[in-house]
Order: structure tokens, then sequence, then C-alpha cells
């Protein structure tokens, strides 16, 4: 299981549940003179069709989440997850309307509406709203190895922009630039135009880097499978270990899966 795929959606999710938990054994409607029994005690259907389905969506949410390759009759949980917290929403909601004119509204209705509608608002448009798609635990950034025969990064060294003041170029007096050296049998401004003139890289050369998706995005298995074994969460890191065609990565999860991701669109560099 793979905490570090939890959003913050999802402890929005965790929380909607604890509250219907705690409103479970509250009044669920009241009355004057006297309260009635909670959604435990002779609650009628709202236990099965509020409560208990609620439990059941929260669960699934969450799972869902840590286990994307789980199904069941050839659906993800996430999507059997909303299905369920979009009924109780819809039960809690009508569970309102229904109130007997003798009757008032009590804490365990009310406060279940509010826990069956954060359900199903982060079930339907979690992955669509920012501030809900982020990681739970933000993790740290990971410092990218430099590719073998990368450059130093400016400033660090003697030679390099931003070096302190007085360390001129390695070998060279201080103030003097150094000139590029002329090819056998050349000029002086062949050499200058052919350092100006950069070396393509070599077809091929691919260096592992990390890299984090703008949004969720699924990671199909290596054999072709159409379904996704994995979901990329924003704002996790994530490897990408081979290049295949241009736009194309084999991305590796931090519980050590491996997979296609074919949109790599907006994907941020680490």
């Amino acid at each position: 299981m793979n905490i570090r795929s939890l959003t913050r959606g999802d402890g929005v999710v965790i929380g909607a549940a604890a509250l219907l938990f705690i409103a479970s054994f509250l009044d669920f409607y009241s009355a004057t003179g006297g309260d009635l029994p909670s959604a435990w005690n002779g609650g009628g259907l709202a236990l099965p069709t509020i409560f208990l389905v609620g439990f059941v969506a929260a669960g699934l949410l969450v799972f869902g989440r840590v286990q994307p390759e789980r199904k069941v009759l050839g659906l993800p949980l996430i999507a059997w997850g909303t299905v369920l917290a979009v009924s109780a929403a819809w039960s809690s909601l009508w569970a309102l309307f229904t109130c007997p004119a003798i009757l008032d509204l009590g804490p365990g209705a009310i406060l279940s509406f509010i826990a069956t509608l954060a359900l199903a608002g982060v079930a339907l448009f979690g992955a669509k709203v920012p501030a809900l798609a982020g990681p739970l635990t933000p993790e740290a950034r990971p410092a990218a190895p430099a590719p073998y025969g990368g450059q130093p990064q400016p400033g660090v060294g003697y030679g390099y922009p931003g070096a302190p003041e007085g360390q001129g170029q390695q070998g060279q007096p201080y103030g003097n630039t150094p000139q590029p050296v002329p090819p056998y049998g050349g000029t002086p401004q062949d050499a200058g135009q052919q350092a100006a003139t950069p070396t393509p890289p070599p077809a091929g050369d691919f260096s592992p880097f990390w890299f984090a998706v703008p949004v969720a995005r699924p990671l199909f298995a290596e054999d072709g499978s159409p379904n996704p074994i994995a979901e990329l969460a924003p704002g996790t890191w994530y490897l990408a270990v081979e290049q295949r065609g241009l736009s194309t990565l084999i991305a590796q999860t931090q519980d050590g899966r491996r997979g296609v991701l074919n949109d790599t669109s907006g994907i941020q560099r680490g």
C-alpha cells in the first residue's frame, strides 16, 4: 500500500467519515418535550441508506487511492466509492426534505448531510481542484543527480559566473578571457565559429530524472494492457527510468512499480 499517494482530498474524506460516525450517535430528529433515538437505536432507513453507505463509500475512496489496480466487476474502487457517496448525499438530502411536520431536524440529520455532501464533492471534483489534488503528506524534493559528463552549476568553483571576485579562470591570469583553440590548419575565426555551434547530444542518450505531474495521470503496464496499474498523483516525485519515442516515459513509483506514462505534457522535472 502506497500511503504517500493519498491527497488532501482523501484527508477530507477521512474527516467526513469521522464526522458521519459522530452524527450517527446523535438524535436524527427531535420533538418538543423530548428527543428521538439516534440512527443506531431505531433510526429507520437512515442507518443503511445514509450512514452505512457513507462509511463504505469513504473506505472505497481511500483504499482505491492506495490500491488503484484493484477492481470490482471491472470497475475501479474509486468509481464504486463515488457512486455510493452520491447516493448517501442524496438520501441525506431527502431525509431533510421529508422530515415530518410534527418533528424538527436533529443534529444527527444536519451533520450527516454536511458529511455526505463533503464525501460526494471530493469524489466528484477532488481530482480537478488543485487544493484537493495535492499530496496529503508532502515529501522533500529529491536532489536530481547530475548526468555523467554534465557541466558544473553556475557559481560553483573557479571560473564560472557568480564565483567570488578575484577568482578567475583556472590557469589563466586574472582578468584574461581564454580563447578557443583553433583546429589544426585553421584560423582563430574558425575556432570561434566552432565553439559557437552547439554539439547535438547523441541519439538515445537518456539520463534518469525525477518528475512530477500537474494533474493525476494513469500509469499503464509495459505489456500494452489498456488497464492502468497505478495513478500518478500531483505533488509526488516519480523517477523516469527510460524514454520511448518523443512523448512517452517509463516511470517508476515509490513502491517500485514500473509502467508507461503516455501523457508527459506539463510535467515538472526535478
